[in-house]
């Protein structure tokens, strides 16, 4: 593949202005400095710089965010700044999407893709792709609202009570709550008909993917299809 396509498959830009990052000599592919363009590469694996930070050539790119609190999951945000500022500009660049949403005032693990097929599966209800919160209440839980919370709340609007997969108190205001739909506002939904409120909500896991104790607020890594999402569709 051409270089200069290369990097418009990364993110980099337009042809016009990949051929110019090429031609100032702001490139360098397998450490050596390449100025041609048109320079053919295998495109597997490949790692390459550009004004000195260093890449790796994704066919898809697939990377996990530890969200902070105060940010928009929105490329085209309203009061809070874009989550998308907390990455490279390259991945608005290739299209990254957010892999679902979560609120402004929510933090956590949260997933991005240019990969319009992951992306659908683990939006479609078929897959029942469970989430869980660590949940922060205002009030202590008693037993009754984690029963409440497992046996089915009624929400306005929601034709039917909607109901935690699993609901575990791991203090007295803090619940690990399971659930499988991504319905508006979900949690705090049915944390305030089961009679408490959200004081703070972390998600800390979806499907098989666990937020890394090592990955700050704010920070993002990597991920790799086969190694860490292999395991995300699995017969339910």
């Amino acid at each position: 593949m051409e270089l200069e396509r290369i990097l418009r498959s990364q993110g980099f830009g337009s042809k016009k202005t990949c051929r110019a990052l090429i031609r100032s000599e702001a490139v360098t592919v397998e450490g050596v400095p390449c100025d041609d363009p048109f320079a053919e590469f295998t495109s597997a694996g490949l790692n390459f710089t550009v004004d000195g930070e260093a890449w790796q050539y994704r066919e898809k790119a697939y990377l996990l965010l530890n969200k902070p609190a105060g940010y928009e999951c929105s490329n085209q945000p309203i009061h809070h700044p874009s989550v998308f500022a907390l990455l490279p500009p390259p991945m608005q660049g290739r299209g990254m999407q957010c892999v679902g949403r979560l609120d402004e005032d929510t933090t956590g693990l949260l997933l991005f893709s240019d990969d319009g097929q992951f992306i659908h599966r683990m939006a479609s209800p078929k897959w029942k792709m469970p989430k869980v919160y660590r949940v922060t209440l205002k009030h202590p839980a008693d037993d009754a609202q984690v029963a409440a919370l497992t046996s089915g709340v009624q929400l306005h609007d929601e034709p039917a009570p909607l109901a935690a997969v699993a609901c575990e108190r791991i203090d007295e205001r803090v619940l690990l709550l399971t659930l499988t739909e991504g319905k508006y506002h979900q949690v705090k939904r049915m944390i305030g008909a089961a009679g408490n409120r959200v004081e703070a909500l972390q998600r800390v896991s979806l499907g098989t993917m666990t937020l890394p104790a090592d990955l700050p607020e704010g920070a993002w890594r990597w991920l790799d299809a086969e190694r860490d999402l292999a395991g995300m569709f699995v017969a339910r």
